[in-house]
């Protein structure tokens, strides 16, 4: 009986010391016997992801792993570099706390991007949907039924080449359509196409979704149009709001002035309306978050990024020539990636991605394009651009940049 008794309790404590072995190892424990004697140190763990995968990870200078792996690191700064072959390189500085995993997730892009065409016919002054799906553009270099308006549809699949992604919702048979000035609604539904004319201007309600055979001429009653789309606008901005904590709201409203939120809805891309300074919003402050240093100190005309769920908050460039009259339905030169995670910026003929807090900014193309027309694909897969390749002897077209 008592050697039962010795058994049972040997074995119930083989089972604690185990459990504990693997709870301090789960959190990131080591033995250290670097000076011949075990020692029992904390570490962090970083994991390391790319796109695509199957990079090499760079940690201070030494390969020591692939992606979509998991190491053990002594607390402090590393910085860590992602290289693939055939791709540019992703870097940057990254604290690493015990017991805390951190992130390295790079998004890696071509250092050979690929061309491709999307429209054959000319395209004119393309505008992008409230979405980031559609882009609406106009042709007039051909007939008068080829004439007219296109939409191109990012989330369409096409079945052999991506020109069979756009489809035309009106002609110039009614009227020359080919030189509208185009304005999408806040819904994306619908299109109000402005022709100027010798006398006034005729602006007309298309609907997007097809062709359309009665163009609605809305000239005469464009006041009604305007309240519409100013509802939905105010709808929108306020469900958008609505869903955050009080005291977010109230800083949002007095000091943002946005100019988009990421498709997620967890970041603000905002110009600061007023120089003001960020309270901290989430106390205590999360652990493992971004360890890129924030601002929250903004200045009135300079453009921000706020992540809602990790509160802190990011300068992204001082400012911008048309800064002041940015916002949500706008055309900016800084516009969302698709993943949430990732800002366009086009400046000074060329276009670069950058991570929402600035960190490798990358450029993706510096050939030709017309002025500031680039656009993301709806799966981040490439970015729009309208370009004659720099022969002005022939119509810009819509062309893709391949990411992939």
């Amino acid at each position: 009986m008592k050697k039962q008794i010795i058994i049972s309790a040997l074995i119930l404590l083989f089972l604690l010391a185990g459990t504990t072995v693997v709870v301090f190892y789960g959190r990131g424990y080591r033995f250290d016997f670097g000076k011949g004697v075990p020692n029992l140190s904390g570490t962090g763990l970083l994991v390391a992801t790319s796109s695509p995968d199957g990079a090499q990870v760079f940690v201070n200078g030494h390969l020591t792993t692939a992606t979509a792996n998991t190491i053990n690191l002594a607390p402090g700064t590393y910085d860590v570099k992602i290289v693939k072959e055939g791709y540019l390189s992703w870097q940057k500085t990254l604290v690493i706390k015990n017991e805390v995993v951190t992130k390295a997730d790079a998004l890696l892009f071509p250092t050979a991007p690929k061309l491709e065409s999307i429209t054959n016919l000319g395209a004119q002054t393309p505008v992008l949907d409230p979405s980031n799906t559609k882009i609406a553009y106009t042709v007039a270099s051909q007939s008068a039924t080829k004439n007219g308006i296109y939409i191109l549809d990012t989330t369409a699949r096409p079945i052999l080449t991506l020109q069979s992604s756009s489809s035309q919702i009106i002609n110039d048979t009614i009227n020359t359509f080919s030189k509208a000035k185009l304005q999408w609604s806040p819904d994306g539904s619908e299109l109000l196409a402005s022709i100027p004319g010798t006398i006034s201007t005729t602006t007309y309600l298309l609907q997007t979704n097809g062709f359309n055979q009665n163009p609605q001429d809305v000239t005469e009653t464009m006041e009604s149009v305007n309240v519409a789309w100013d509802k939905q606008k105010t709808d929108k901005e306020k469900a958008l709001t609505d869903g955050l904590t009080k005291a977010l709201k109230i800083i949002v409203l007095s000091d943002f002035r946005v100019i988009n939120w990421s498709a997620d809805e967890t970041k603000i891309l905002y110009v600061a309306s007023q120089s003001a300074e960020i309270p901290i919003v989430i106390t205590p402050r999360l652990i493992g978050t971004d360890s890129t240093p924030e601002v929250r100190n903004i200045q009135k005309g300079t453009i921000y990024v706020y992540d809602i769920k990790e509160d802190r908050n990011y300068k992204i460039i001082d400012s911008l020539p048309n800064s002041e009259t940015l916002n949500m339905y706008s055309p900016s030169p800084i516009i969302w990636f698709p993943d949430s995670k990732h800002l366009i910026y086009n400046y000074n003929k060329k276009i670069d991605i950058m991570e929402y807090d600035t960190g490798n900014q990358t450029t993706v193309y510096a050939g030709p394009f017309v002025d500031s027309y680039v656009f993301p694909w709806s799966d981040g897969s490439r970015v729009v651009i309208l370009t004659d390749l720099g022969n002005p002897n022939t119509s810009p077209n819509l062309y893709t940049v391949d990411l992939k």
